[in-house]
């Protein structure tokens, strides 16, 4: 699966940046390095300024491929969504008992996540804690309508409709399938931060995971309804 997903790309919409962090050398290292900072620091306090200052370039340069740092938040949310989309399809597309391909699915959109190796400029350990940690902000704002109208979250909700189907090939009856798969794909991330930061107020720990929960939350509902 790795040498499959190596030569795919994420096709972020083009509606979120000016031009193309993917088609240069400055283009990747902004994104790299962004995701470093947004890392260390949060995205409060993230600024171009900064972001210019790491990497040793202007800031003006940063504004040839992103207007605003709420659109790269975006393009890095997309990235990661288009990332697990990648996953998905890959590792259950040839899977036909329909339970082991659902259990599949939640696994890899509330697992842990590792390296791929598969794209030197993005560490995706980090990626996936910048979206645990600031996912929210991409769309808790005034815009959402206008953004989502345009195709922003696209690949988000095309990853939580791809669930769906799959769940309903389990169980076609279930009344409440699209606001349960989209709590399992939305409150993994919470669990997540819970998780390291909240530890008082979840099961999940070391020794349970938020796959473990939302696998067990799932295939109940599924099974008793």
């Amino acid at each position: 699966m790795q040498n499959i997903i190596s030569g795919l790309k994420v096709n972020v919409s083009p509606m979120i940046y000016v031009k193309d962090p993917e088609t240069s050398d400055l283009g990747k290292k902004i994104i790299e390095h962004s995701i470093d900072l947004i890392d260390e620091i949060g995205f409060d306090n993230f600024t171009f300024k900064k972001l210019g200052e790491r990497i040793g370039s202007n800031e003006s340069s940063i504004y040839r491929y992103f207007e605003k740092k709420h659109k790269l938040l975006l393009y890095l949310s997309s990235w990661y969504w288009g990332w697990i989309e990648f996953k998905l399809i890959l590792s259950t597309n040839n899977m036909q008992n329909p339970v082991e391909k659902l259990t599949k699915a939640i696994e890899i959109v509330t697992e842990e996540i590792n390296i791929d190796n598969n794209h030197p400029h993005i560490n995706e350990i980090k990626l996936h804690q910048i979206v645990v940690c600031e996912f929210s902000k991409s769309y808790l704002t005034k815009e959402v309508d206008h953004e989502n109208k345009n195709g922003y979250f696209l690949i988000y909700k095309r990853v939580i409709n791809s669930i769906i189907g799959m769940a309903e090939e389990v169980n076609p009856n279930y009344p409440f399938m699209k606001s349960l798969v989209s709590l399992v794909v939305e409150g993994s991330l919470h669990q997540h931060f819970l998780k390291n930061h909240f530890k008082t107020i979840t099961n999940c720990s070391e020794n349970v995971t938020p796959t473990d929960f939302f696998t067990d939350l799932m295939l109940k509902q599924l099974q008793t309804s």
